[in-house]
């Protein structure tokens, strides 16, 4: 009785193993893209409110900095449309109303949400792209990673310096990658390789 009951054990376990790794929730390239779609889009509404903001306060600069920024993550949502109909389907959003306070918590929360996107939201997107051979995939997520790291670098910077930040300033914006800096001292994009002619300029 005994050899038969740790046989049925031995059975039963790697069934229950089995049973729970199929209920696991596996995201898709195209699921993962629509995320990206959705959250992309409403950054660049998010930032457009936070430069209102800004501009109202008086940091002039700061407001050309959410401005720059709102034009790369609009750029980004746009490349990550165009994989998903390359992929058969329509780009979906929910826009939902910016969370508006203070240029300072305006700064704050935006550094914060790029540095998620960063460390948190792309890596995974970019493994499972690469696991499952969607090239074009993985271009548009590090695009978007890349040009996050400098968006939270660039929102640090303003942080730290926000009494010095009154005057309108250009930024500049890659229109392939939305790869933003505050000068163009280089010849080709840092991140996808482009002339530096393909920025555009951002007030």
């Amino acid at each position: 009785m005994l050899l038969n009951l740790e046989l049925l054990l031995s059975l039963l376990v790697p069934a229950a193993v089995a049973v729970k790794e199929s209920n696991h929730a596996t995201t898709t390239t195209l699921e993962n893209l629509q995320e990206a779609f959705n959250g992309e889009s409403n950054a660049h509404h998010r930032y457009l409110a936070f430069a209102a903001q800004a501009d109202v306060e008086g940091f002039h600069q700061v407001a050309s900095l959410f401005r720059a920024t709102a034009k790369a993550e609009e750029f980004h949502a746009r490349n990550h449309a165009e994989v998903i109909r390359l992929m058969g389907a329509q780009p979906k959003a929910k826009i939902e109303k910016p969370d508006v306070k203070s240029t300072c918590e305006n700064l704050q929360a935006a550094m914060e949400g790029e540095i998620h996107e960063r460390d948190v939201m792309y890596p995974p997107m970019i493994d499972e792209a690469k696991a499952n051979r969607h090239p074009e995939a993985v271009r548009t997520f590090m695009y978007a990673l890349k040009t996050e790291a400098e968006h939270a670098r660039l929102f640090e910077a303003a942080l730290k310096n926000m009494e010095k930040m009154k005057k309108t300033t250009t930024y500049y914006v890659c229109n392939v990658c939305g790869y933003t800096v505050a000068s163009l001292n280089f010849l080709r994009c840092l991140v996808c390789g482009h002339s530096k002619t393909d920025y555009i300029a951002v007030e």
